[in-house]
C-alpha cells in the first residue's frame, strides 16, 4: 500500500485541538446566552407576581381606610341595621378575603419562575456530542 504524502493544507493535530477548543468555547458561550434569555422570561413572571403582591397590599390599605367606614355605616343604617361593631367586623373580613385572593394569584405567578430548561437540556447533550454520538 502506498501512502500519500502530507499536504500543506491537511490539518495537523495541533490545529484540530485548537479548532475543537474554539468550537467548545463557542458552544458554551451560546449555552450561556440561551440560559440568560430563558432567565429573563422567568424574572419577568416573577416581577409580575411581586407586582401583584404590592397591588394586593396597596388595595388592602386603600380599602381599609376609604371604604370600611362607609360600608360599616351602611350596614349599621342609622341604627336600624346591625350594631356598629358587627358592621365594622364584617367589612374587615371582606377586605381580608379580597387580599387573600390577590395574594394567591401572586403566589401562582411567582411559582412560574423556573430554571432555564432548554439550556439545561442542551447542556446535558454536550458530553454525548463531544464523544461523537448524535
Amino acid at each position: 500500500m502506498a501512502t500519500q504524502p502530507v499536504q500543506d493544507n491537511d490539518p495537523t493535530i495541533g490545529r484540530l485541538v485548537t479548532d475543537a477548543s474554539r468550537d467548545i468555547s463557542t458552544l458554551i458561550s451560546k449555552e450561556i446566552q440561551l440560559a440568560k434569555s430563558e432567565l429573563k422570561v422567568s424574572v419577568k413572571a416573577g416581577g409580575i407576581g411581586i407586582g401583584l403582591f404590592v397591588a394586593a397590599g396597596f388595595l388592602v390599605v386603600l380599602a381599609v381606610i376609604m371604604l370600611s367606614v362607609a360600608i360599616a355605616y351602611l350596614i349599621h343604617w342609622d341604627g336600624d341595621g346591625l350594631a356598629l361593631k358587627w358592621a365594622f367586623l364584617i367589612v374587615t373580613g371582606f377586605y381580608l378575603l379580597l387580599a387573600g385572593l390577590l395574594a394567591a394569584v401572586g403566589v401562582k405567578k411567582v411559582k412560574q419562575v423556573g430554571p432555564p430548561e432548554g439550556a439545561i437540556r442542551q447542556g446535558k447533550q454536550i458530553p454525548t456530542a463531544l464523544k461523537g454520538h448524535s
